[in-house]
């Protein structure tokens, strides 16, 4: 008689179920917002790596051209930073649109300012638009106002650049030699 009383639990209840799907829902939410939180890093570090690659591979033309400053740049990746019989490369990931000493009109690209001799250079404007490298010869960053370029000695070379801070919000920052 107990054997007919009892009953055959075989799968699970809508609670059970409703409790994974809830727990799975959550999992996904956490991932998807933290993505865009992992691209936008990663997209800052390459920004900061290009950086660091030109200011080398202007320092490497200076030390092969007697302390001359480039004057001239060109490709994509790598870019030529001076001529190509005395200049130097600088192999980039994110600033791949071209280097050249025209203001560029897209983002991505690389603009080799003319000699800052006096005056300064105004930081980077806070936008998509504005996501270039400036290399800035006699220039100097200054240490007041972010992102910012000075005039600074004869064999300084100052680089302006983004960082994305998120919801397409960018920081300028300045990066010298």
């Amino acid at each position: 008689m107990l054997n007919r009383l009892k009953k055959d639990n075989k799968g699970f209840t809508i609670i059970e179920v409703m409790i994974v799907l809830a727990i799975a829902g959550l999992i996904l939410l956490i991932v998807f917002l933290a993505v865009p939180a992992l691209q936008r890093n990663s997209r800052n570090t390459s920004r900061k790596s290009d950086a660091a690659a030109i200011l080398a591979a202007i320092s490497e033309y200076e030390s092969n051209n007697n302390g001359a400053l480039p004057t001239a740049c060109s490709g994509t990746s790598p870019v030529q930073i001076g001529l190509a019989a005395t200049g130097s490369q600088a192999k980039v990931g994110f600033y791949n649109g071209g280097c050249s000493t025209t203001a560029p009109a897209t983002s991505g690209n690389i603009y080799l300012h003319a000699a800052l001799t006096s005056g300064t250079v105004a930081a980077l404007s806070n936008a998509a638009a504005s996501d270039n490298v400036v290399i800035v010869p006699k220039g100097q960053c200054d240490a007041t106002t972010n992102g910012q370029v000075d005039a600074g000695s004869a064999r300084s070379v100052a680089l302006q650049y983004l960082i994305e801070n998120g919801a397409n919000n960018y920081s300028p920052q300045c990066q010298d030699s």
